[in-house]
């Protein structure tokens, strides 16, 4: 028998970020909330060109992470410059919605953050002026999915929020509301 299972943030956003949004920016409809629609893992790994092996050991770890199976991304274009050839392997990634996405921001906000070297908060300039906030991870074995010993190179990571905000004050309040640790100024 399967029990039904609400993620803990997934549940908390229904009981109290719902009605704490609602009284802070005075929406007339539960359906005006903004809510976190999905998180979008990506990795840019260039010296892929050279070693085909770096693309699928990034692919394996970004799976890891994310617990849903990450697909390689290929280059648009020629540059001649960096030896790249059209339809080249130069990065992964991971789209993550639905309780996959809630389970993945509890244990990016409550493990993995907090084991990230000299960590003081995130700056809250990542936002893009459409409600989306993006973080840049410098190294991705912060996660406790990586196995330190097994990783041939450190890898950073690009982490996109993406929400259905109609401006970035109602997305960092959002946010907040989940427990993102901002920097204060």
């Amino acid at each position: 028998m399967i029990q039904d299972y609400t993620p803990r943030l997934k549940e908390r956003y229904h009981s109290e970020i719902i009605a704490e949004l609602t009284e802070k920016f005075g929406y007339k409809s539960s359906m005006r909330v903004p809510k976190l629609t999905k998180i979008v893992l990506s990795q840019g790994v260039g010296d892929a060109v050279a070693d085909k092996k770096l693309i699928e050991n990034a692919a394996a770890d970004l799976s890891r992470i994310a617990g849903q199976k990450a697909i390689t991304t290929l280059s648009k274009k020629d540059i001649s410059n960096f030896k790249l050839r059209k339809g080249m392997p130069i990065g992964t990634k991971v789209t993550l919605r639905g309780d996959k996405m809630y389970h993945f921001l509890d244990r990016l906000l409550s493990v993995s953050l907090p084991r990230t070297r000299d960590f003081r908060g995130i700056n809250p300039k990542g936002f893009d002026g459409f409600g989306n906030f993006n973080l840049g991870i410098k190294e991705h074995i912060i996660f406790p999915e990586i196995d330190i010993d097994k990783v041939n190179k450190i890898l950073g990571m690009d982490i996109t929020f993406v929400t259905n905000a109609k401006s970035d004050e109602e997305a960092k309040a959002l946010l907040d509301a989940f427990g993102f640790p901002f920097i204060k100024k």
